[in-house]
């Protein structure tokens, strides 16, 4: 009788299990912010504060799904050296699961990537690499993994696999446990960015598994590929241009977007989501990223429609990470300026919005 075993031990890989439910364990949920609309709109605004994560962003949730997902399908086991193609919080993330690990890390960026972004990386333990072109980042990965026997943990392919879209407290979940007894409890509108496109392949999945009403809303900043391969319906639609709101857009529609789970998608100036997150800064009193203040952009619109149609509800966004982070950048004058954007008119919007409900952006 011929047989081929290919077996390895798996006192590794329960204890690394372990250890990343532990972590999960140890973590209370994040919180959901009201954020402050006149009473007689009745419609309620809410902020999932994903910054409250250990990693500080949104991608923490991302990281724990993608290093589950890579163990037990046995690509990554003790020693392993885990390589990602990522400037941004995505790696920090996965450079703080990979030190809990005791596994290498090597993330793969631009050269033009800001040292703090970078310190933030290797604060966590990883390594950075860097290449010219950024549109070069996934092929260097995969060589680096194939070169050193690690694996390319490749977020823009694996987001939408790696996240139990049913439950298993996946955001979508979360969010609706967190509704139960609010004035509306079943949101009308669930609004959210796209990088890699898994949180809302997860959020509009879970919609319709639950069959909830919800409609999901996807934002998108200048420069970025999912406005327009949505509108053509073109999965290869491409623009080749890196987004300036870190943490969502991206030159190609990557494999992760799920763009027939989405109702609608809100293309979003800079200056608006540069001005959005001044604003919502001022308002809870700490700063947010850009992405947050493109997820509100989008809120604003919706529900400045929703009152013109006299409809009540609730509507719920992403408040994807701090703004602290961004000091140097979004919430820098002279920075904005080198950039070329003049935020006063996307600030008179976002005034006659919070004065009268009026849209006119």
């Amino acid at each position: 009788m011929k047989q081929c075993d290919r077996s390895t031990p798996r006192d590794w890989v329960d204890n690394a299990v372990r250890l990343i439910d532990a972590d999960t364990q140890r973590s209370a949920d994040t919180h959901l912010l009201r954020y402050p609309l006149p009473a007689e709109w009745g419609i309620q605004l809410y902020l999932k504060d994903e910054s409250t994560h250990i990693t500080g962003s949104l991608k923490h949730r991302l990281a724990r799904s993608l290093f589950l997902y890579a163990i037990c399908n046995g690509w990554v086991t003790e020693g392993t050296t885990v390589v990602e193609a990522s400037s941004g919080s995505t790696a920090v993330s996965e450079a703080y699961f990979a030190k809990m690990l005791g596994l290498d890390f090597v993330a793969v960026m631009p050269a033009s990537t800001s040292p703090q972004k970078i310190a933030l990386i290797e604060a966590q333990g990883g390594r950075c690499h860097f290449v010219a072109r950024p549109p070069d980042m996934y092929t260097e990965a995969a060589r680096l993994a194939t070169e050193c026997g690690g694996h390319f943990m490749d977020q823009f392919t694996n987001a939408e696999r790696a996240t139990d879209w049913r439950g298993n407290n996946n955001i979508a979940e979360s969010i609706f446990e967190q509704m139960e007894l609010e004035t509306h409890p079943v949101p009308t509108w669930v609004v959210v960015g796209a990088g890699t496109g898994g949180t809302s392949a997860t959020i509009g999945r879970y919609l319709r598994y639950r069959r909830h009403a919800t409609k999901l809303a996807v934002v998108d900043p200048e420069n970025s590929a999912f406005f327009g391969g949505y509108e053509t319906g073109d999965a290869g639609y491409r623009t080749d241009r890196s987004s300036r709101i870190e943490g969502i857009g991206r030159p190609r529609v990557e494999p992760s977007f799920v763009g027939q789970v989405v109702d609608r998608m809100i293309l979003v100036p800079d200056v608006a989501s540069i001005a959005a997150a001044r604003r919502a800064s001022r308002v809870i009193g700490r700063r947010v990223g850009g992405s947050t203040g493109t997820n509100l952009w989008g809120a604003y619109a919706l529900i400045a429609e929703m009152l013109a149609a006299g409809q009540t509800g609730s509507v719920v966004t992403l408040l994807c990470d701090g703004g602290d982070r961004y000091a140097g950048t979004y919430f820098d004058d002279a920075w904005v300026a080198a950039q070329g954007m003049i935020l006063a008119e996307s600030t008179v919007v976002i005034d006659e919005f919070h004065a009268t409900g009026r849209w006119t952006g």
